[in-house]
């Protein structure tokens, strides 16, 4: 059996969890089948049982293409070149709609079994045609039309699961739910390697860490509302870039500035860390703060508890399957819009509940020392990979 992974992100251009889960779940894969990956970028690369061609298309769009829709051109171009070399595997398997695209073509031109991780969806998402414009509506109609012609539908989380019968056309026995993963051995609690001191955070003072984009999906302008009302006896690191939108960057900047204004403290790297500067950040950090508004898994949650870090999340989507409260972390209620955009009722509120579950813990060693081996045990026994990769191609054979 092989199976062929479409995907836009897959190293070294990963910047969010779908590429994460892709980068992973491909290594465990290709121990039990052979595995090929179309992505985008300038990849180039085969071993035994994995092969990785990246799709980077040079001028493909127009210079006279609208802003707002040269990314959606790009993509669609992508997936048609995705299927421009013959489709030989078995199972053609898409992750997020910018690959959905060339999914659908390749079930109907070459007759493939298809199957969509849904890592996230674009109904949940409507802050996303402040970038795309009409070229929202496109990714909606390629996302739903994949998932609805998928021979199975793979949902990180029961939440998400439950999301994809409120949307979708989907019949159950099609719709299947896999975590995302985890590989222990990497992210793991590390000694001090400088990495602290040479992002300007002082290894000597406690501190709270976000790690996340600037999005509305992620909460970010939520978490540093939240910061007038923690206590001002530690440090709190924002480790957040690749903004959406200009609109969003300068929202992000006015809103720290105006809380640095009150506060010591306040380190923002503006950059896109490592992976191996993010497990040293995680390791150090006292609490992980997640202030999501929209989150299908939270895989950063995952890292923080792997690296044997408490967890302060809001109770959304996956994040209330991953982190177990009063165990592992604490989940703070939010009341949310009945309708996207899916925004707290009361913002002022939760970021009141994200600074006081933040504080508590800050406040308390024993607690957030016993949440941080639960939140590591917890990694371990539920969320291997190895495990993962097994059911995706027990899933496969049985479609097959």
């Amino acid at each position: 059996m092989k199976s062929l992974l479409l995907t836009n992100e897959y190293p070294p251009h990963v910047y969010g969890g779908a590429g994460v889960h892709v980068e992973y779940l491909t290594k465990e894969l290709s121990k039990l089948i052979d595995t090929e990956v179309r992505c985008f970028g300038d990849q180039d690369s085969e071993t035994d049982n994995l092969k990785v061609k990246g799709h980077d298309l040079e001028n493909f769009v127009s210079e006279n293409c609208p802003n707002n829709f040269q990314g959606l051109m790009a993509t669609l171009g992508k997936c048609l070149s995705f299927n421009m070399d013959p489709v030989d595997a078995d199972v053609v398997h898409c992750h997020t709609w910018y690959s959905h695209f060339g999914g659908i073509l390749a079930k109907l031109l070459y007759g493939k079994k298809l199957f969509v991780t849904v890592h996230s969806l674009e109904p949940l998402r409507p802050w996303k045609r402040e970038q795309l414009g009409g070229g929202y509506d496109m990714s909606s109609w390629v996302e739903k039309t994949a998932i609805e012609m998928a021979d199975g539908v793979i949902a990180v989380s029961e939440e998400t699961a439950a999301d994809v019968r409120k949307l979708f056309k989907v019949d159950e026995d099609k719709l299947k739910v896999v975590y995302n993963g985890i590989d222990t051995e990497q992210y793991s609690k590390q000694a001090d390697d400088g990495t602290l001191a040479k992002n300007g955070i002082d290894p000597n003072k406690p501190y709270v860490l976000f790690v996340g984009r600037i999005t509305r999906q992620k909460g970010i302008i939520h978490l540093v509302n939240a910061i007038h009302y923690m206590d001002p006896d530690y440090q709190i690191v924002l480790c957040a870039g690749a903004p959406d939108t200009p609109e969003i960057a300068q929202e992000m900047k006015d809103a720290v500035a105006e809380v640095q204004q009150g506060r010591e403290g306040i380190i923002w790297i503006e950059d896109m860390i490592s992976k191996d500067d993010a497990i040293q950040l995680y390791s150090h950090a006292d609490v992980f703060c997640c202030p999501s508004i929209y989150e299908p898994f939270g895989i950063i949650n995952l890292e923080a508890m792997s690296c044997e870090t408490a967890v302060v999340a809001s109770a959304v989507g996956g994040i209330k399957e991953v982190v177990v409260p009063e165990e592992t972390g604490i989940l703070v209620p939010v009341e949310q819009l009945q309708v996207a955009p899916y925004e707290p009722v009361d913002s002022e509120k939760f970021a009141k509940d994200l600074a006081a579950g933040v504080n508590r813990l800050m406040a308390d060693k024993e607690l957030r020392e016993s949440m941080a081996a639960k939140g590591r045990q917890r990694a371990q026994d539920k969320f291997s990979w190895a495990a993962i990769a097994e059911q995706i191609v027990d899933l496969y054979k049985e479609s097959l």
